[in-house]
């Protein structure tokens, strides 16, 4: 699933092109991926300028003159989601469900499980709609650092990979940034939360931030089906210490690195480097 660095890498590949201009008609091919698709929404929102482009969370937030009578777009990638800008006029493929089309740029959703969602909320108004409002604290915003997770791990039994997942706590650290970060700080994916000192807290807060602003920086994690709207893929998977690596050398010490379920998904760290 498209994780919050591939869905900021996909915010500033559209931002050259689309914020300025108007657009022309919403195309729905399915009657809804995750959520229905109101017809509704495309006449709703034929004719809006693209005000700008923000993301909260995993979710990319289009301002069509939300301000003067227009509304928001709201996007969600799903598992297997993909945004495209191509010309005018190029014939979808089996899995393009939605066109945005403006004058110069087609923006086109590719999703072939139809996990993803789109929603057309009317008004100035966003981050309070049920979809926005249980989101936890950005992990790149200033107020994200070791005494914010110092805090929130306080009494916490359950594992603190679990709790860096918990979006309703931290949004957009998925599985390989999850992983990632707990080997720079070197804590175990199954310490207990509220057993990290203040300092393990600080090493593993700046760990995450340093591992998602990397990430972005190389385009994100193609590991399925996720591309750039331009159509290249993200290269962060490729420098992994830990993730995807199960039984290789750990680049530090050595040792086999070691996966283990938790929470239905894979755990890899190592078992000597990262400490519970």
């Amino acid at each position: 699933m498209p994780e919050l660095p591939e869905v900021e890498v996909s915010r500033q590949g559209l931002l050259p092109y689309l914020p300025g201009h108007p657009l022309q008609a919403a195309l729905f091919r399915v009657p809804k991926l995750r959520q229905p698709l109101s017809p509704i929404w495309a006449e709703e929102m034929a004719g809006h300028t693209l005000q700008g482009i923000a993301r909260r969370g995993k979710y990319l937030l289009f301002d069509f003159d939300s301000q003067t009578g227009g509304g928001w777009l709201i996007l969600h990638l799903g598992m297997s989601g993909s945004l495209r800008l191509v010309a005018p006029g190029t014939p979808p493929g089996k899995h393009d469900h939605v066109d945005l089309v403006f004058p110069h740029k087609v923006l086109r959703l590719k999703d072939p499980r139809r996990f993803g969602s789109l929603v057309w909320v009317r008004g100035p108004q966003v981050l309070d709609h049920p979809l926005l409002a249980p989101l936890g604290i950005e992990p790149l915003a200033g107020e994200f650092d070791g005494d914010w997770l110092f805090q929130a791990t306080r009494g916490r039994q359950q594992p603190i990979k679990q709790l860096l997942m918990d979006a309703h706590r931290l949004v957009g650290v998925g599985n390989i940034y999850a992983a990632e970060s707990l080997f720079r700080a070197r804590i175990s994916p199954l310490a207990p939360a509220g057993r990290l000192s203040r300092e393990r807290c600080a090493r593993l807060a700046a760990a995450v931030r340093e591992v998602l602003a990397e990430s972005i920086a190389a385009g994100g994690s193609s590991v399925r089906d996720y591309v750039h709207s331009d159509g290249g893929a993200g290269s962060f998977q490729l420098h992994c210490a830990v993730y995807g690596r199960a039984g290789e050398p750990c680049p530090v010490c050595g040792k086999p690195v070691k996966v283990v379920r938790q929470g239905g998904r894979s755990s890899f760290y190592c078992p000597r480097c990262q400490r519970p």
